[in-house]
Protein backbone atom coordinates (compact mmCIF):
# COMPACT_ATOMS: atom_id res chain seq x y z
CA UNK A 1 0.00 0.00 0.00
CA UNK A 2 0.88 3.14 -1.13
CA UNK A 3 0.64 6.57 -0.49
CA UNK A 4 -3.24 7.44 0.07
CA UNK A 5 -4.86 8.95 -3.62
CA UNK A 6 -8.47 10.33 -3.80
CA UNK A 7 -9.93 10.08 -7.40
CA UNK A 8 -11.83 13.22 -8.33
CA UNK A 9 -14.63 12.73 -10.72
CA UNK A 10 -17.57 14.09 -12.83
CA UNK A 11 -19.00 11.42 -15.29
CA UNK A 12 -18.12 8.04 -16.51
CA UNK A 13 -14.69 7.81 -15.27
CA UNK A 14 -12.95 6.03 -17.57
CA UNK A 15 -9.97 7.62 -16.73
CA UNK A 16 -11.07 6.38 -13.19
CA UNK A 17 -10.97 3.02 -15.11
CA UNK A 18 -7.66 2.75 -15.47
CA UNK A 19 -6.58 3.91 -12.41
CA UNK A 20 -8.61 1.05 -10.74
CA UNK A 21 -7.11 -1.70 -13.55
CA UNK A 22 -3.64 -1.02 -12.63
CA UNK A 23 -1.90 -3.22 -9.87
CA UNK A 24 0.61 -0.57 -9.08
CA UNK A 25 -2.02 2.05 -8.55
CA UNK A 26 -5.19 0.67 -7.22
CA UNK A 27 -4.32 -0.67 -3.48
CA UNK A 28 -3.58 3.19 -2.98
CA UNK A 29 -6.95 4.35 -4.33
CA UNK A 30 -8.37 5.64 -0.63
CA UNK A 31 -11.76 7.35 -2.06
CA UNK A 32 -13.23 8.16 -5.17
CA UNK A 33 -14.85 12.39 -4.89
CA UNK A 34 -17.67 13.41 -7.29
CA UNK A 35 -19.05 16.88 -7.67
CA UNK A 36 -22.24 14.81 -9.03
CA UNK A 37 -24.22 11.98 -7.65
CA UNK A 38 -25.41 9.25 -9.49
CA UNK A 39 -22.33 9.31 -11.87
CA UNK A 40 -21.16 6.35 -13.40
CA UNK A 41 -17.48 6.85 -11.74
CA UNK A 42 -19.07 6.23 -8.39
CA UNK A 43 -20.48 3.21 -9.36
CA UNK A 44 -17.05 2.08 -10.70
CA UNK A 45 -15.57 2.79 -7.20
CA UNK A 46 -17.76 0.91 -5.88
CA UNK A 47 -17.77 -2.00 -7.57
CA UNK A 48 -13.93 -1.92 -5.89
CA UNK A 49 -14.69 -1.40 -3.15
CA UNK A 50 -13.55 2.05 -3.31
CA UNK A 51 -15.00 4.42 -0.50
CA UNK A 52 -16.91 7.08 -2.14
CA UNK A 53 -17.85 10.72 -1.46
CA UNK A 54 -20.05 13.56 -3.25
CA UNK A 55 -19.23 17.35 -2.73
CA UNK A 56 -21.81 19.37 -4.61
CA UNK A 57 -21.01 22.97 -5.69
CA UNK A 58 -24.54 24.02 -5.06
CA UNK A 59 -24.41 23.58 -1.38
CA UNK A 60 -21.50 26.23 -1.03
CA UNK A 61 -21.82 29.92 -1.28
CA UNK A 62 -18.78 30.17 -3.68
CA UNK A 63 -16.27 28.96 -5.39
CA UNK A 64 -13.59 28.99 -2.33
CA UNK A 65 -16.19 27.72 -0.18
CA UNK A 66 -16.35 24.57 -1.73
CA UNK A 67 -12.85 24.23 -2.32
CA UNK A 68 -12.41 24.21 1.11
CA UNK A 69 -15.08 21.37 1.53
CA UNK A 70 -13.13 19.17 -0.91
CA UNK A 71 -10.16 19.73 0.78
CA UNK A 72 -11.10 18.79 3.53
CA UNK A 73 -13.39 15.74 2.91
CA UNK A 74 -9.77 14.45 1.42
CA UNK A 75 -7.29 15.37 4.43
CA UNK A 76 -9.68 13.77 6.93
CA UNK A 77 -9.91 10.81 4.71
CA UNK A 78 -5.64 10.71 4.88
CA UNK A 79 -5.65 11.27 1.25
CA UNK A 80 -1.69 12.60 0.47
CA UNK A 81 -2.02 12.68 -3.75
CA UNK A 82 -5.18 14.21 -5.65
CA UNK A 83 -5.44 13.06 -9.27
CA UNK A 84 -8.42 14.45 -11.41
CA UNK A 85 -10.17 12.11 -13.92
CA UNK A 86 -12.22 13.58 -15.85
CA UNK A 87 -13.39 16.70 -12.93
CA UNK A 88 -14.99 19.59 -14.55
CA UNK A 89 -14.61 21.74 -11.42
CA UNK A 90 -11.95 24.56 -11.29
CA UNK A 91 -10.59 24.53 -7.39
CA UNK A 92 -9.16 27.48 -5.77
CA UNK A 93 -5.13 27.89 -4.65
CA UNK A 94 -6.28 26.56 -1.27
CA UNK A 95 -6.68 23.18 -2.82
CA UNK A 96 -2.99 23.43 -4.72
CA UNK A 97 -1.57 25.00 -1.44
CA UNK A 98 -2.69 21.74 0.20
CA UNK A 99 -1.69 19.39 -2.44
CA UNK A 100 0.96 21.27 -3.73
CA UNK A 101 3.42 18.81 -5.83
CA UNK A 102 1.24 15.62 -5.49
CA UNK A 103 -2.21 16.88 -8.08
CA UNK A 104 -1.83 16.12 -10.96
CA UNK A 105 -4.79 16.09 -13.96
CA UNK A 106 -4.94 14.30 -17.17
CA UNK A 107 -6.35 16.90 -20.44
CA UNK A 108 -6.92 15.76 -24.08
CA UNK A 109 -4.68 18.13 -25.62
CA UNK A 110 -1.09 18.98 -25.64
CA UNK A 111 -0.91 21.96 -23.49
CA UNK A 112 -0.15 24.98 -23.94
CA UNK A 113 -2.53 24.21 -27.34
CA UNK A 114 -6.54 24.17 -26.33
CA UNK A 115 -6.79 24.51 -22.32
CA UNK A 116 -10.64 24.25 -21.04
CA UNK A 117 -13.42 21.85 -20.98
CA UNK A 118 -13.53 21.97 -24.76
CA UNK A 119 -9.95 20.70 -25.84
CA UNK A 120 -10.79 17.82 -28.45
CA UNK A 121 -13.59 20.29 -30.23
CA UNK A 122 -11.17 23.35 -30.11
CA UNK A 123 -8.37 21.31 -31.37
CA UNK A 124 -10.61 20.02 -34.79
CA UNK A 125 -12.20 23.46 -35.12
CA UNK A 126 -9.04 24.93 -35.44
CA UNK A 127 -7.67 22.68 -37.87
CA UNK A 128 -4.65 21.53 -36.44
CA UNK A 129 -2.81 18.17 -37.88
CA UNK A 130 -1.34 17.36 -34.31
CA UNK A 131 -3.24 16.98 -31.03
CA UNK A 132 -2.64 15.08 -27.77
CA UNK A 133 -2.91 14.43 -24.33
CA UNK A 134 -1.31 15.79 -20.90
CA UNK A 135 -0.69 15.15 -17.94
CA UNK A 136 0.57 17.90 -15.50
CA UNK A 137 1.07 18.71 -11.96
CA UNK A 138 -1.89 21.32 -11.49
CA UNK A 139 -1.06 25.06 -9.63
CA UNK A 140 -3.40 27.50 -8.99
CA UNK A 141 -4.23 28.33 -12.46
CA UNK A 142 -6.64 26.63 -14.86
CA UNK A 143 -4.37 23.96 -17.15
CA UNK A 144 -0.98 25.64 -16.54
CA UNK A 145 0.95 23.71 -13.78
CA UNK A 146 4.12 21.66 -14.72
CA UNK A 147 3.66 18.79 -17.89
CA UNK A 148 5.14 15.53 -16.50
CA UNK A 149 3.96 13.57 -19.49
CA UNK A 150 2.95 14.21 -23.15
CA UNK A 151 1.69 11.90 -26.16
CA UNK A 152 0.77 13.38 -29.68
CA UNK A 153 -2.23 11.96 -31.56
CA UNK A 154 -1.94 12.49 -35.41
CA UNK A 155 -5.41 14.39 -36.41
CA UNK A 156 -6.78 12.35 -39.50
CA UNK A 157 -8.82 14.45 -42.50
CA UNK A 158 -11.88 12.47 -41.58
CA UNK A 159 -12.05 12.52 -37.98
CA UNK A 160 -14.90 13.86 -36.09
CA UNK A 161 -15.20 14.88 -32.27
CA UNK A 162 -16.14 11.39 -31.53
CA UNK A 163 -13.42 9.71 -33.47
CA UNK A 164 -10.52 11.57 -32.24
CA UNK A 165 -11.81 11.67 -28.57
CA UNK A 166 -11.57 7.92 -28.95
CA UNK A 167 -7.86 7.98 -29.38
CA UNK A 168 -7.60 10.70 -27.01
CA UNK A 169 -9.01 8.17 -24.59
CA UNK A 170 -7.09 5.67 -25.08
CA UNK A 171 -3.90 7.39 -24.42
CA UNK A 172 -5.33 9.25 -21.78
CA UNK A 173 -5.76 5.38 -20.33
CA UNK A 174 -2.13 4.80 -20.64
CA UNK A 175 -0.77 7.73 -19.62
CA UNK A 176 -2.09 8.57 -16.40
CA UNK A 177 -1.57 5.35 -14.81
CA UNK A 178 2.28 5.58 -15.51
CA UNK A 179 2.17 9.34 -14.38
CA UNK A 180 0.29 8.41 -10.86
CA UNK A 181 2.73 5.25 -10.37
CA UNK A 182 5.85 7.56 -11.11
CA UNK A 183 4.38 10.65 -8.21
CA UNK A 184 3.63 7.31 -5.64
CA UNK A 185 7.55 6.14 -6.53
CA UNK A 186 8.89 9.34 -5.87
CA UNK A 187 9.93 9.90 -9.47
CA UNK A 188 8.92 13.10 -10.14
CA UNK A 189 11.89 15.17 -10.41
CA UNK A 190 10.61 19.08 -10.84
CA UNK A 191 12.56 22.38 -11.01
CA UNK A 192 10.61 25.42 -12.00
CA UNK A 193 8.34 23.88 -15.08
CA UNK A 194 10.40 21.53 -15.76
CA UNK A 195 9.58 17.76 -14.65
CA UNK A 196 12.23 14.74 -15.26
CA UNK A 197 10.64 11.20 -14.66
CA UNK A 198 13.10 9.33 -13.33
CA UNK A 199 12.44 5.32 -15.30
CA UNK A 200 10.96 3.04 -12.59
CA UNK A 201 13.18 0.35 -11.26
Amino acid sequence: MGARIAVLVSGGGTNLQALLDDPAVSSSIAVVLSDRPGVRALDRATERGVDTVVVEPAAFADREAYTVAVRDALLERGVEIAVNAGYMRVLTGTFASAFEGRWLNVHPALLPAFPGAHAVADALAWGVKVTGVTVHLVDEEVDHGPIVEQEAIRVRDDDDRDSLEARVHEVEHRLLPAAVRALIEGRLLVEGRTVRVREGT
